[in-house]
C-alpha cells in the first residue's frame, strides 16, 4: 500500500501559480530603437516558430515541480503486517529425579504409574501451552542438571523431559542446588522470572541450603511455585508405612514465601492437573498478538526523475 509520511507538502503544488499572480516588479522604462525592420522581422518570426518549444519546457518544468513536491512528501510503500514475536516470561521447571519420585501412588487411564510418569504427562500438557514464553528445564537428584536452557522451542523442551528417568541425576534430593542453578541461569535475563519447583522428598544432598538459595532467589527477583508430589503416607496390613513421609512440606512451602509464590500439594493426579491449571491462571501467558508493517521509503524517485528533468531543461535553454 502507498502512503505519504508528509501529505501536507502537497499543498505547495500551486506555489509557482501564486508565484506568477503576484504584481511584478515596476522597473525604469527604457527606449529600444531599431535601426533595421528587416532585423526585427526576423527576430520576430524566430519567436514565433520557438513557441511550441516554450510550451514543452513550460510543461517539462511543471513536471520536475510536481515530482520535487512528491519526493519531499516522502512516498513510502507499505507491505502486508507481520506478527511481533510474543515476548512472554522466563519460566524454569525443575523437577525432582531422586529414587522415590519411582513411588507408584498415582493413577492414570486406572493404572497405577509412579510420580515421575504422571509428572511428565502433566507437566509436558503445561509445556505446550506456554507459547510465547522461554522455557527451560533442570533436573535434580543428588546434583542438579541443567537439561534444556531457555528457548522458544518447546517441543524439545518436552521431549527432553519425557527422556528423563529416575535416578538420572543421583538417588539423593538436593533441592537448593536445583534452586542456585535456576538463579544462575536467570540472573542476566530481563522481565518476570518464574521457577517451578517439584519434588517429593527433602533436601538430602547439595551444596546449597535450600531456604538461603529462596532468599537469594528473591534478591535476585526469581518467583518460584514449589509442588510437594506424593500421596500421604499410609500403614499398609503389616503396619508399613509408605514412603511419602519424606516429604519436607515446611521447607517448601518458606521457598514459596520468600519468593513471592506459592505452595501446592498434589497427592494425586488431579490435583497435579488443577496445580499446573493454576499456575497457568496466574502466570497467563502473553495472548494478545501485535503486528508492525515494513516501510520502503520511494522519495528518492521522484526526487531522482525530478533532479534529472531539471537538468535537462538547462541544457535544453542554453542550446
Amino acid at each position: 500500500m502507498l502512503e505519504f509520511a508528509w501529505p501536507w507538502l502537497f499543498l505547495l503544488l500551486p506555489l509557482p501559480l501564486l508565484v506568477r499572480l503576484l504584481p511584478p516588479v515596476p522597473q525604469s522604462r527604457a527606449a529600444l530603437k531599431v535601426p533595421f525592420l528587416e532585423d526585427f522581422r526576423q527576430l520576430q518570426s524566430g519567436a514565433s516558430t520557438s513557441a511550441g518549444g516554450g510550451r514543452a519546457m513550460l510543461w517539462l518544468a511543471a513536471l520536475a515541480w510536481v515530482l520535487l513536491v512528491t519526493g519531499a512528501a516522502r512516498p513510502q510503500w507499505q507491505g502486508e503486517p507481520l506478527p511481533l514475536p510474543l515476548e512472554g516470561r522466563d519460566l524454569m521447571l525443575a523437577v525432582d529425579l531422586s529414587g522415590s519420585m519411582a513411588e507408584e501412588d498415582f493413577v492414570i487411564g486406572r493404572q497405577r504409574v509412579d510420580r515421575l510418569t504422571a509428572t511428565k504427562i502433566v507437566a509436558g500438557n503445561f509445556i505446550e501451552k506456554r507459547k510465547g514464553d522461554r522455557v527451560g528445564l533442570i533436573l535434580f537428584g543428588e546434583q542438579a542438571y541443567l537439561q534444556a536452557p531457555l528457548t522458544y522451542d518447546l517441543k524439545t523442551v518436552k521431549t527432553l523431559l519425557e527422556e528423563a528417568f529416575i535416578n538420572m541425576a543421583g538417588q539423593k534430593t538436593a533441592i537448593g542446588d536445583a534452586i542456585g542453578l535456576a538463579i544462575k541461569r536467570l540472573r542476566d535475563k530481563k522481565g518476570e522470572k518464574v521457577l517451578i519447583l517439584m519434588s517429593d522428598g527433602e533436601n538430602t544432598a547439595g551444596q546449597m541450603a535450600p531456604l538461603k538459595a529462596a532468599e537469594l532467589a528473591a534478591q535476585e527477583g526469581l518467583k518460584i511455585y514449589t509442588i510437594g508430589i506424593g500421596a500421604d503416607p499410609q500403614a499398609d496390613f503389616f503396619g508399613m508405612v509408605s514412603a511419602g513421609n519424606a516429604l519436607d512440606e515446611r521447607t517448601l512451602k518458606r521457598i514459596a514465601e520468600l519468593t513471592g509464590g506459592r505452595y501446592f500439594r498434589a497427592r494425586d493426579t488431579a490435583q497435579l492437573v488443577a496445580i499446573y491449571d493454576a499456575i497457568d491462571a496466574m502466570e497467563p501467558v502473553e495472548n494478545e498478538k501485535r503486528f508492525y508493517r515494513p516501510v520502503d521509503e520511494l522519495f528518492y524517485w521522484p526526487a531522482g526523475a525530478a533532479l534529472l528533468l531539471s537538468l535537462g531543461l538547462l541544457l535544453w535553454r542554453r542550446t
